[in-house]
């Protein structure tokens, strides 16, 4: 079934997400008191939610996105390329320049968006900061009435479950267990707030981010049994 899919109808990506503060000081009282409550099941009795604020990117009440690369393929007969882009700087901006993105060049009922396990987050990450900010949803993300098989959405990690949906596979495993190449980083997604908030680099998140963008399609090659990507055939815009 995967092999009916023309690559060039399939928009790769990854987000990067980081609190929506630096320090759980900033929030005011309310929101200091709902990210506690947010957070009670995760924390242990003796974690106070100051504490466990630097995981509050992973949630989209608490945090907020600073970089959305996207990859996508260009085939001419048998060549073919593989070109990423990234969108970083205000959050507000990153937002409206994907949706453009989506409006203009994939809103076609047969592109499609592939993540790796963008279902349970990138996907509702992206379309709960748009409604935040006011920003009305693009078709590729609004899901309001969609039955299962109408959602216009790929995830790597449940194609890789085949059905069992007891474990999660994270993408470094993926790309180790299919033998992608991977290129050492000197960051993981554990570093990116510290790198962000402390070290102010956000061209290291933005590479880190288009790395994962390449390793999703490398991913999808393989588990379409197709060689995977070639140095020379990945373009940075």
């Amino acid at each position: 079934m995967l092999r009916r899919l023309k690559l060039d109808n399939i928009l790769f990506l990854d987000i990067e997400t980081v609190p929506q503060h630096q320090h759980f000081s900033e929030l005011n009282e309310l929101t200091q008191e709902l990210y506690a409550q947010k957070t009670a099941y995760q924390r242990k009795d003796e974690i106070m939610p100051e504490d466990f604020y630097e995981r509050a990117g992973i949630w989209a009440e608490f945090g907020k996105i600073i970089c959305i690369s996207v990859g996508y393929f260009t085939m001419k007969g048998d060549v073919r390329q593989f070109r990423l882009t990234s969108f970083h700087g205000d959050e507000v901006k990153i937002l409206k320049d994907f949706k453009v993105l989506l409006e203009t060049h994939f809103n076609r009922p047969h592109h499609l968006l592939c993540a790796h396990n963008g279902k349970e987050f990138d996907f509702p990450y992206i379309a709960r900061r748009m409604i935040i900010h006011g920003i009305s949803l693009p078709f590729k993300l609004n899901l309001f009435g969609k039955k299962p098989w109408e959602v216009p959405h790929l995830d790597t990690l449940e194609l890789w479950k085949f059905g069992d949906f007891k474990t999660f596979t994270s993408l470094k495993l993926m790309a180790h267990v299919l033998g992608i190449p991977s290129p050492k980083d000197d960051i993981d997604g554990s570093d990116v707030r510290n790198v962000y908030y402390e070290n102010k680099d956000i061209d290291r998140i933005i590479e880190y981010c288009e790395k994962d963008t390449l390793t999703v399609a490398q991913i999808f090659l393989r588990l379409r049994n197709e060689t995977l990507l070639e140095e020379n055939e990945v373009i940075t815009l």
